[in-house]
């Protein structure tokens, strides 16, 4: 299990074995490079494995210190003296993204969790009732001797409603993953993992937040200050990932504004008309932080795409999660190992043109559908999950939102980019995912996110002073790669030949004649949307 995820601690690996419970940790070194704080870390009668940051832990550790004594400069340590004092409640004071298992050995118990939004992964497997394994890649659990069969519900889930991680089912039988915002138990005695919520959104977000403008954007921006603060504390050296659009031009200004040391921002181009390295430029001009251009081309995609899926276990999110991908590459090679992003901001400002639509999707930039499940054989279609869309938050827009958030649009998203960030040993931090931003957008009326077209209309006035009038103005750009243009031109017989390999490998699932039509007119340019042929080419990419 530790060899299969050495991509993500390359700094130090290591086993311990107690009674009934082995715990094994690949360490990526961030904070307190020492050997001390190694993993699997124990204290007391607890031990812990743990992936991601606790970014308030400094604090934390100062309000525990009256009563803990510490002998690292880690947040793990701060975790295990938190679940020591607090229990579970300790999740509720920790900012940050995170999963974690402990394992009790007086009372011969594990607990875990995973952070609010569910951005570190967790995955388990009881299938035999004798033995939980849990890992925070599938791989691991294939490792462990849990059985590689594909799930036919989640696939048909996947092609014909476009849905990969909106709940415990992965697409893989008997493997399963810890719900966000959720923690479990487990113990010797019966022998099976009870999850519970930790985390209630609508708690904190349902009602609306009726105070006037300006104190409510004094407050988002002292939080957005604070957010993109804690996550600069690190042992090592920390990059900036940047696109053109709103989003990251205020993470940059804001980070430019606290004057770091040795920060590198990096974007990546293909040598199109999507490329925003224009935008890019102005928003660094007249600056001091260096810019570094990862250079992605349609033949490099053949390769990468393979090497990437490798990684990911499941389907991912087309040509531009490769170029973000390349990206991470290019940052590894300047020992760039933190790196921060904008993402989560469209979510919780409503900024995708679909939350104008009567019947929204869930792709920027076109109103065709996003997946063909005509294109699916009857009986395959018709096992597909019909999940029940949960939504309390009492209006259309905010229950759009919810789904996007918990359901459908970060979900995958956060999932790509833990493992494209880990596949060449480095951590993405996400300021703006910081639970107290997206709380307080999410409290606000419609008014203050769309108005008269105008998408995120509050978060463009706070940020009007950090990022010119041109970015502020622009409209959203929903593509960032010419991944359409590539599948009818320079990748053409590539994804062909992957096309054909999927109608081959599973004509249960895919009805070959409608396949192709379908392909045809998209190459006669009959479709802006190019999500169900990458949907198709991942069967194949994936060997199922």
């Amino acid at each position: 299990m530790i060899g299969a995820q050495d991509h993500r601690g390359p700094d130090h690996s290591e086993a311990k074995y107690m009674v009934n419970c082995g715990m094994g940790h690949n360490r990526l070194k961030v904070i307190d490079l020492s050997d001390a704080a190694n993993q699997p870390m124990k204290r007391g009668n607890l031990t812990i494995v743990f992936n991601g940051e606790i970014y308030n832990y400094l604090e934390l550790k100062q309000e525990l210190e009256s009563s803990c004594t510490f002998t690292t400069e880690s947040d793990t340590e701060v975790i295990l003296a938190a679940y020591e004092k607090w229990g579970y409640d300790c999740l509720n004071r920790f900012i940050g993204m995170f999963a974690f298992v402990i394992w009790d050995e007086f009372k011969q118990e594990l607990f875990g969790a995973r952070d609010r939004f569910g951005v570190k992964p967790l995955y388990f497997s009881n299938s035999d009732g004798v033995c939980l394994k849990i890992a925070s890649e599938i791989k691991a659990l294939w490792a462990a001797g849990v059985s590689k069969r594909y799930d036919e519900v989640a696939w048909s889930t996947y092609l014909a409603k476009g849905l990969t991680d909106h709940g415990e089912r992965t697409f893989w039988k008997d493997i399963f993953q810890i719900l966000p915002g959720h923690y479990f138990r487990y113990d010797m005695q019966d022998k099976c993992i009870h999850q519970a919520r930790w985390y209630y959104f609508p708690t904190y977000t349902k009602a609306y937040d009726l105070r006037r403008d300006e104190v409510v954007e004094e407050e988002y921006l002292a939080l957005m200050q604070d957010a993109i603060r804690l996550r600069f504390r690190s042992d090592v050296k920390v990059g900036i990932n940047l696109s053109g659009g709103v989003d990251s031009s205020a993470l940059f200004a804001i980070v430019a504004g606290m004057n770091p040391p040795d920060v590198t921002a990096y974007t990546f181009v293909t040598h199109s008309k999507y490329d925003e390295l224009p935008f890019v430029k102005q928003m660094m001009e007249g600056g001091t932080i260096p810019l570094t251009v990862a250079s992605l081309s349609a033949l490099k995609v053949k390769n990468l795409a393979v090497d990437i899926q490798g990684f990911m276990d499941e389907p991912f999110g087309g040509i531009p999660t490769i170029a973000y991908a390349y990206l991470f590459e290019q940052a590894r090679k300047d020992s760039t190992i933190v790196l921060l992003d904008g993402n989560g901001m469209d979510e919780q400002w409503a900024g995708y043109d679909y939350y104008d639509f009567d019947n929204p999707g869930m792709i920027q930039g076109t109103k065709e559908p996003s997946n063909r499940p005509d294109c699916l054989r009857p009986d395959f279609m018709s096992i597909h999950d019909h999940f029940p869309w949960w939504l309390p938050m009492g209006d259309r827009l905010r229950n759009i939102q919810y789904r996007d958030i918990f359901h459908s649009k970060l979900p995958h998203n956060l999932r790509y980019n833990d493992r494209i960030s880990a596949r060449v040993g480095t951590e993405l931090r996400s300021p703006f995912m910081d639970h107290r931003l997206i709380e307080l957008a999410m409290r606000q009326p419609d008014i203050r996110k769309i108005d008269s077209g105008v998408h995120k209309v509050m978060l463009r006035r706070i940020v009007k002073k950090l990022v010119p009038e041109s970015i502020l103005q622009a409209q959203k750009r929903p593509v960032q790669t010419p991944q359409r243009e590539w599948l009818r031109g320079t990748l053409k017989e590539w994804a062909n030949s992957h096309i054909e390999n999927a109608i081959s490998r599973h004509p249960e699932w895919l009805d070959a004649y409608k396949v192709r039509t379908a392909w045809a007119l998209f190459q006669g340019g009959k479709s802006d949307n190019s999500n169900y042929i990458w949907q198709w080419v991942t069967i194949s990419l994936m060997g199922v």
